[in-house]
């Protein structure tokens, strides 16, 4: 697509960040005018967000019927000059040329909602810190960094930038939690969190390094005349060296063959993506909370602010989904047809055994969080499916989950703020004074279940039909012994944990905010402020909205995926 002369990605990125320099400068005393930049700068890469996506969705019409066009003449680099074709509002910038390092952004179909969840979660966040007195400068400053991490990962078109903003996103949630998060958990969850993400992160980092050498050593020796082929194709610039970081010169040596040659490691049957997709997938799906490395999450979730909660779930946890797709899915197709029919049954754990731990917890934010992970399996598990309807439900889940689960977090934020407990069985009535609370979690909690009109109901169905499409045609090998068809059964399995996502809702809503109210316990309990019900509101309407419109959304995520399934050799 077309590019952009107004450089609305950096500005979307650095917006928080010159915030947060601003707010640093400003005498700490001064509290109304830090929250007042906090909120500006807020309120601008929302609108800009909004433009965005909004930008992108009126072009996708037109985009689909090129990738179509591209889809039927084929050709060597079929599904790079999608994945080029589908960028938008790109900036490419040589940054270290010396070592292939651009600074490339760009958004597709997949990413473009994401960017626009980014901002709604950044708004509610800030509101909901809004009383913040303790240190609110740099509370502030620190949430805006973090912001700016997730903004820069989601729209990075080159390796080296994404994992710059990707640590940038980690660091700051460190000192958030321990600094203004729950006293009897903060620094263990600050630590717990910090260190299983930076060791996946890490792990990560040397796959795609060891990818970035060998597509070069490919483009440099066997690979020459693919190499030129591509630069005549137009998806790696002229003057583009074999060395770079670029996702699109990655993405040309992966469909050129690079990851797939035999005898890697001196192993006859051994290729470099079948070694290493496993370590780059699952070292960003940590992030993700992919069974076994989730527990960080729930403790993460329970110990940081409302506002961190919020951004935790809405969106960080996204981008462990979302780098896992495209490090590994996307750059490395062979790796991922022979790990991801493993790598199912973990999220199948994650669907049934996180449901299941969620509805045993009597901590309000521990059913939530707990909650998260069984939901954020679905992700995964769409990505599994390698085909185009349960790959886009994926992408739906991971929009309709960020707002669905910072919309919990946030009435569990001003249930706590008022009642200064999250003791389920301690609590009781509160719908009679936050009737607002109540029925913002009543709906959240129908899009948590997949009722019908409600947006979880659009992606479960489409990743449970993907699954059920998919299994005939997925095998998992094991030596001698190969397992078949048996995707329809996770999808039937998994649905166990639509029954006890119901029960526990049903329980949460009914101990929290129906019965009797006791006014002597909790006096300070009352209806929200102006600023809270806009939270609600925001979170909460496009909930609705995409339950009964899913077009607003659904083409977008499938033309973003169409690339992917290109590789995939699933066509589009």
């Amino acid at each position: 697509m077309g590019g952009f002369q107004f450089p609305i990605l950096s500005v979307i990125i650095f917006t928080p960040i010159v915030a947060a320099l601003i707010m640093l400068a400003i005498d700490a005393s001064r509290r109304d005018l830090i929250r007042g930049i906090a909120i500006t700068a807020a309120g601008i890469v929302l609108v800009l967000s909004a433009a965005v996506y909004f930008g992108y969705n009126s072009q996708v019409s037109a985009l689909t019927a090129d990738l179509d066009k591209i889809a039927a003449a084929g050709g060597q680099f079929k599904a790079t000059q999608m994945f080029v074709r589908g960028l938008a509002f790109e900036e490419n910038i040589p940054w270290i040329s010396t070592l292939g390092i651009s600074y490339h952004l760009g958004v597709d179909g997949l990413n473009a909602p994401m960017v626009l969840l980014t901002g709604m979660v950044t708004v509610a966040g800030v509101l909901i810190s809004w009383r913040i007195e303790d240190r609110t400068r740099e509370f502030f400053a620190f949430f805006m960094l973090l912001v700016a991490g997730v903004y820069g990962v989601f729209v990075s078109v080159d390796t080296f930038v994404l994992f710059f903003f990707y640590e940038l996103a980690i660091f700051p949630m460190y000192l958030l939690i321990a600094t203004w998060g729950w006293v009897k958990l903060r620094e263990y969850a600050a630590m717990k969190l910090t260190l299983y993400i930076l060791i996946g992160s890490v792990i990560a980092l040397i796959g795609v390094i060891a990818m970035v050498f060998t597509a070069s050593n490919f483009f440099a020796g066997d690979g020459a005349a693919a190499f030129q082929a591509a630069k005549d194709a137009g998806v790696i610039a002229k003057d583009s060296p074999t060395f770079s970081f670029s996702m699109t010169h990655l993405m040309a040596a992966g469909e050129a063959g690079a990851f797939n040659i035999t005898n890697y490691a001196g192993i006859d049957v051994l290729t470099f993506a079948k070694l290493w997709f496993p370590f780059v997938f699952i070292g960003f799906a940590v992030l993700a909370g992919v069974f076994p490395f989730h527990n960080w999450s729930p403790d993460g979730h329970v110990a940081a602010p409302t506002a961190v909660s919020m951004i935790h779930a809405g969106v960080l946890m996204k981008l462990g989904a979302y780098a896992a797709l495209r490090m590994g899915v996307q750059l490395m197709p062979e790796g991922a047809q022979v790990h991801l029919p493993w790598i199912v049954f973990l999220t199948l754990v994650n669907v049934v055994y996180g449901a299941f731990i969620a509805f045993r917890q009597r901590d309000f934010k521990y059913v939530i969080g707990f909650s998260s992970v069984s939901h954020m399996g679905l992700v995964t598990m769409g990505w599994a499916t390698m085909n185009i309807v349960g790959m886009t439900g994926a992408g739906l889940q991971m929009f309709s989950h960020g707002a669905m689960t910072a919309l919990f977090f946030g009435c569990v934020g001003m249930v706590y703020d008022r009642a200064h407990t999250r003791d389920i069985p301690s609590l009781g009535g509160f719908a009679k004074k936050m009737p607002w609370v109540a029925f913002a979690f009543v709906i959240g909690g129908l899009t948590s279940m997949g009722m019908p009109l409600f947006s979880g109901f659009v992606s479960e169905f489409a990743i449970f039909q993907g699954m059920w499409k998919a299994s005939p045609d997925i095998a998992l090998h094991i030596g001698s012994f190969t397992l078949t068809n048996y995707y329809s059964i996770i999808v039937i399995i998994s649905a166990l944990a639509i029954v006890i996502t119901a029960a526990y809702v049903l329980r949460v809503t009914s101990q929290v905010f129906f019965g009797e109210f006791d006014a002597a316990k909790y006096p300070e309990v009352g209806d929200i402020a102006v600023t809270d019900r806009i939270i609600l509101i925001l979170l909460g309407v496009p909930l609705f909205i995409i339950g009964v419109f899913p077009g607003i959304i659904y083409p977008m995520v499938t033309a973003g995926l169409q690339p992917v399934l290109a590789i995939l050799g699933g066509g589009h």
